[in-house]
């Protein structure tokens, strides 16, 4: 279950050429579990049907000939005090103001300002438009009155201009949304590190010992923990993936530099979940030039890197009252998961062995067993990678309690 899954979101959709963006967004909201209303200006229909919208989510989208029907004379008020958010994508200028003045003369205006619910807004519209003083202090306004503003991106415009005013992309917008229904969650003033990736071991400038490793789990993780309101910091080896909105990014190559990450990021933490695939040995010299064939195969020593949890396991004082270690195994799975559980001293350990095809490193399913210190086991059949975070993050909701 997604923080979207049940909740109500009315999506406001007023008249832009960005309106194609809105019934991305309107469909990634629908397949996260969300109730999608929508409600369409005049301006926007000219652009896109409301029947594409009803479509793409299963309910009901709104127009202004609705406000003036048989159950016009509260329609407004039930779409606005029944929205668990709003959402105007994209919002003109138009639209801007008359929210920032209270004027309501449309039925999506009119719900805005009979409801309670947390506003998103993500502006499009030309540059010279959105740069326009007026603009400017209505934004400001808004920003006054808690409104999110997500917004807008710089890009080619209608226009033919390049510049700030093409509407925020729909999946980044999902991800402020989630941000915003899960501000309240049981993790709410709770700090939160994870570590996902692969680190890299320099050999030279341009080859490096590494893993296989995604860092899908670990960004699951990061997102899971947003979901329930955290303040996530999130340290990360080289991944093709983008974090989180709302984490707070920390880029990391090589295990020493993870390792200092953490250590430094975790004073102050309630959790770490310590998901990154950090290499056990580096090359003993990284060469400061290109190793050339012509030179022959080269010899390349291995020493090995510092073990973070076991460093951590030391340091005396303030630790994370949680701490969440991985195990990735190819054999002996509870034997050699039980072990790090207890030499690290961790809360739990999730091992999942990596010679399965369907689970593990480079895919989007894993299939793990949760082992905690009081000797618990917890079998999780195969299942998405972000439903394996949101299990892990229940367990740490519960840990927190205990």
């Amino acid at each position: 279950m997604t923080v979207l899954k049940s909740k109500r979101i009315l999506l406001g959709v007023t008249g832009s050429i960005a309106c194609y963006k809105a019934a991305d967004l309107a469909s990634k909201l629908a397949q996260q579990g969300a109730e999608v209303n929508v409600i369409l200006t005049s301006a926007a229909t000219r652009f896109i049907a409301p029947l594409t919208f009803q479509s793409l989510t299963g309910c009901r989208a709104y127009t202004d000939n609705n406000l003036w029907g048989a159950e016009g004379h509260v329609l407004h008020v039930n779409l606005g005090r029944q929205a668990d958010l709003i959402a105007i994508a994209p919002a003109t200028a138009n639209t801007l103001a008359k929210l920032a003045h209270g004027q309501a003369d449309n039925l999506l205006t009119l719900a805005a300002l009979a409801s309670k619910a947390p506003l998103l807004l993500a502006p499009a519209m030309d540059g010279g438009m959105y740069e326009h003083p007026a603009t400017q202090v209505n934004l400001d306004i808004l920003k006054a009155r808690g409104a999110t503003i997500v917004g807008p991106q710089r890009g080619h415009l209608a226009s033919g201009l390049n510049a700030l005013g093409r509407m925020t992309e729909p999946g980044e917008l999902l991800g402020y949304i989630r941000q915003l229904l899960g501000r309240s969650g049981p993790l709410a003033g709770r700090e939160v590190v994870v570590t996902a990736g692969g680190t890299q071991e320099a050999v030279d400038p341009v080859r490096a010992i590494t893993n296989r490793s995604s860092g899908k789990q670990g960004y699951a993780l990061a997102q899971a923990a947003v979901d329930l309101g955290a303040q996530v910091t999130l340290i990360s080896a080289p991944t093709a993936l983008a974090a989180p909105v709302g984490c707070k990014l920390v880029s990391v190559i090589s295990a020493e530099e993870m390792g200092a990450a953490v250590l430094s990021k975790v004073k102050g933490a309630d959790v770490l979940l310590m998901a990154a695939a950090v290499a056990d040995f580096r090359p003993s010299r990284s060469s400061k030039q290109k190793i050339k064939r012509a030179a022959g195969v080269p010899d390349i020593r291995l020493v090995a890197n510092p073990d973070i949890l076991l460093e951590l396991s030391k340091i005396k004082g303030k630790k994370p009252q949680v701490i969440v270690g991985f195990a990735a195994e190819s054999k002996d799975l509870i034997k050699n998961a039980q072990e790090k559980l207890g030499a690290k001293k961790l809360d739990l350990i999730v091992a999942n062995d990596i010679s399965a095809e369907d689970a593990g490193f480079e895919v989007d399913t894993n299939r793990v067993l949760l082992l905690d210190k009081k000797g618990n086991q917890q079998q999780l059949p195969l299942m998405s990678k972000e439903e394996v975070a949101r299990v892990i993050l229940e367990r740490v909701v519960d840990l927190l309690g205990e």
